[in-house]
């Protein structure tokens, strides 16, 4: 196919060249062609008339006014394959490790998903971690998000998660493809050697996007990761969980482009459009009728100054099915992983739990644990009042199995993996502490599950 060239740049801000073009179209792919020979790649992010705005991303191309602009006629594609497993790419979707041969090309923005298509998330997720099997239940479909802060082990447990995760109890192949944005170099080999040495590299997808490369790059890794996410799921019926870290250097790019572009700014100088912007990434996450593959998502994101009312997370919690929160408290107690109980949630766990699923108990013991553990944190901010000593006995239970909750319970090592009957061992172990009387609800399990854990 030939290609027209145009030479009728008219303006270079940044990463944005404002050019005049014929019958271009949203989101196609372009050529540049530098003065100097140097070819790179952009996309049209609008469309006005004959004008075009292309963003480019391998950066800006300075003085480049004579360079030639040549539409493709075609969106950013990822060509993908069963080969894509066991591989690391960069942002841009060029393979850095691993040698994969697409056996086709798809458009990186996704195939529109009819809403009467979609079914409901279910079936549990199991993540080895007791904080989110047993009391945030993750299920196949759901989009559920990690709230951090500058400096908590997001990484660390991102990892974990990547190396651990599994469908209990069923032989369904299942995939991890981790999108990593805007992150440092050590941290990319801490990803792509911490799946080597475990093995699950083999059923893993890295896409690695650096915090040196250009921040334009950064709005196309997300949307690769889920590229190739849809083809495992929906073309070979796997089972993939997507974890994207950090979300908020992606909203840095967008607002940054956004500033370039000179648009009108929303709250904090974000775009207005970036709830829209989040929700074409987050919405990818689902199942499908007449499909046996899913895809389940893990955004991460670090709240600017521990803000949860701040813009990113405040529209990513719109958008997706609950949080996981860290708590920088636990942190500075050294429990790994920090997780503020009391602000997490999973709207969807009802749908993974139960006999048949994980346990007949498991709703009955997550809600005890949450209720038993709330109170014990509201006693703690008494005795910091009144003083321990004017606590009755009954209390000073709830507030030592608070404490035994946060250490035994939550806290875990990195290469520990509970099993969701260990985890829900853990609890009942725990109940031990509490008053006979608080245990009423629970006396059906108790003889089944209390006994054998004493």
């Amino acid at each position: 196919m030939l290609m027209l060239e145009y030479k009728t740049i008219t303006k270079i801000a940044g990463p944005l060249v404002f050019v005049e073009l014929e019958n271009a179209s949203y989101a196609e792919l372009v050529k540049i062609e530098l003065e100097n020979g140097e070819t790179r790649t952009g996309r049209i992010l609008e469309v006005s008339k004959d004008k075009a705005v292309v963003q480019v991303f391998e950066g800006t191309i300075e003085s480049n006014l004579k360079a030639k602009v040549m539409p493709t006629g075609k969106g950013v594609e990822l060509g993908v394959s069963l080969d894509m497993l066991g591989c690391v790419f960069d942002g841009l979707g060029n393979p850095i490790s691993g040698k994969i041969i697409p056996e086709e090309k798809h458009d990186i923005n996704g195939r529109p998903i009819n809403p009467t298509a979609r079914h409901n998330p279910a079936d549990f997720i199991e993540t080895g971690i007791s904080g989110i099997d047993v009391m945030n239940t993750l299920v196949r479909g759901q989009k559920l998000p990690i709230f951090s802060g500058a400096g908590l082990p997001h990484n660390r447990l991102a990892m974990q998660i990547a190396r651990q995760a599994a469908i209990p109890g069923k032989e369904e192949s299942f995939a991890v493809v981790f999108g990593a944005i805007g992150i440092t170099y050590e941290e990319a080999e801490y990803f792509a050697n911490s799946l080597r040495k475990t093995g699950a590299i083999e059923h893993s997808v890295l896409f690695l996007n650096l915090a040196n490369d250009p921040a334009v790059e950064r709005v196309i890794t997300p949307r690769m990761a889920l590229t190739a996410a849809e083809y495992l799921a929906y073309d070979h019926d796997m089972h993939v969980l997507v974890i994207l870290t950090d979300m908020t250097n992606y909203c840095e790019s967008l607002k940054e482009i956004s500033a370039a572009r000179r648009e009108i700014p929303g709250r904090r100088a974000y775009p207005p459009y970036m709830y829209t912007d989040l929700a074409t990434i987050y919405e990818r996450a689902g199942r499908i009728k007449g499909r046996k593959g899913s895809i389940t998502q893990i955004p991460i994101l670090t709240m600017p100054e521990d803000d949860i009312t701040h813009p990113i997370p405040d529209l990513t919690g719109y958008i997706t099915e609950g949080q996981i929160v860290f708590s920088r408290t636990l942190h500075s107690k050294h429990v790994y992983p920090p997780f503020d109980i009391l602000k997490c949630l999973s709207r969807l766990a009802h749908l993974g739990v139960g006999e048949g699923k994980t346990r007949e108990d498991h709703s009955k013991v997550s809600k005890k644990l949450y209720s038993s553990y709330a109170k014990g944190v509201e006693l703690r901010e008494l005795v910091s009042v009144i003083g321990e000593a004017a606590l009755t006995p009954d209390d000073r239970k709830y507030l030592n199995m608070a404490k035994r909750f946060e250490k035994e319970f939550l806290g875990q090592k990195e290469d520990e993996r509970r099993e969701v009957g260990d985890s829900l061992g853990i609890a009942w172990d725990l109940f031990s502490e509490l008053p006979g009387e608080e245990l009423e609800d629970l006396k059906k399990y108790a003889e089944k599950y209390g006994k054998q854990d004493e």
